[in-house]
C-alpha cells in the first residue's frame, strides 16, 4: 500500500478507525471521513501523521448529501494527488419493525448504506481507473440472512451486496470491488442487544467468541493489497455463524 491513498467513509471510531489503521500501517496515506465526530477524526488524523507526517487528513460529510460525496472524492485527490481505493464503512444501523417505518428511516438506513456507496464510488471512479484500483464495502451477514425487527437495514445491505457484484461488472477490468459482511464484531449499547442476547449469539458462532474489529481491517487490507484476481465477491468474517444458520 505504500504510494497509495484510500478513503475510508465513518473512519473516525470503531470499525472504519481500525480499518484507517491497518491501512496506514501497510504504508497508504488515508482520507479520514467522518459526519459528526469531528474530535475523534481529528485525534486520528493526528496520531497517523506523527507516524508518518502528511500521511492523513480527515473531511466532514454528510453522505445522504449527494454533492458532498463529489467535494469527498475531489479534497482527497487535490490533497495526496491520487486515489487508489475506497472503503465504504459508514452506516446507521438501528430498529424498524414493520409498521415503525416512515420516510425519514428509510432515508437514513437506504441512504447511508446503499446510496451513498453507489454514488460516492461513482464519483471516485474515474480516479480509481486510472490507478487501476478497488473498493470494499462494508456490507452485513444479515443482507443474506435478515435479523427480525431490522426489515430496512437488512434489505440496504442487501442491495449493497448486489451493488458490489454490479460494480464489479461496470468497473472491470480496471477496478476490483468486493464487500466484507461482519458478524459479531462490535456490539451496539445494550438497549439495542442486551447481554443475554449476545451470548445466544456468539453461543451460535462456531469459534464461540465474538470478533475484533482488526479482524474486519485486515480482511479489507487482503482485499486492497493481496487479492489482485478477487472481484464480485463477498466474504463473510463471523466467527463461522453463517456456516449453519
Amino acid at each position: 500500500m505504500i504510494g497509495k491513498t484510500v478513503l475510508v467513509t465513518g473512519a473516525a471510531k470503531r470499525v472504519g478507525h481500525s480499518i484507517a489503521c491497518e491501512l496506514h500501517a501497510a504504508g497508504a496515506s488515508v482520507m479520514v471521513h467522518y459526519r459528526t465526530a469531528t474530535a475523534e477524526a481529528d485525534k486520528l488524523v493526528a496520531e497517523l501523521n506523527a507516524r508518518r507526517p502528511n500521511s492523513a487528513i480527515c473531511q466532514q460529510a454528510d453522505l445522504l448529501d449527494v454533492a458532498a460525496l463529489s467535494e469527498l472524492v475531489e479534497r482527497t485527490v487535490a490533497h495526496f494527488g491520487r486515489l487508489d481505493a475506497l472503503v465504504n464503512n459508514a452506516s446507521s444501523f438501528f430498529a424498524t419493525p414493520l409498521g415503525s417505518i416512515d420516510l425519514a428511516v428509510w432515508d437514513d438506513l437506504i441512504g447511508s448504506n446503499f446510496k451513498a456507496p453507489l454514488f460516492l464510488t461513482q464519483a471516485a471512479a474515474p480516479h480509481l481507473k486510472a490507478a487501476r484500483g478497488a473498493v470494499v464495502n462494508i456490507a452485513d451477514i444479515h443482507a443474506e440472512r435478515p435479523l427480525a425487527g431490522y426489515p430496512l437495514y437488512c434489505a440496504a445491505k442487501a442491495g449493497l451486496i448486489g451493488l458490489t457484484r454490479a460494480l464489479a461488472i461496470e468497473l472491470a477490468p480496471e477496478v476490483r470491488v468486493n464487500a466484507v459482511a461482519p458478524g459479531p464484531i462490535l456490539w451496539p449499547d445494550e438497549s439495542v442487544i442486551d447481554e443475554a442476547a449476545r451470548e445466544r449469539i456468539v453461543a451460535h458462532t462456531l469459534l464461540k467468541r465474538s470478533g475484533e474489529p482488526q479482524d474486519i481491517a485486515r480482511t479489507v487490507r487482503f482485499l486492497l493489497e493481496d487479492a489482485s484476481y478477487v472481484t464480485g465477491q463477498v466474504i463473510n468474517v463471523d466467527g463461522g455463524r453463517t456456516a449453519h444458520l
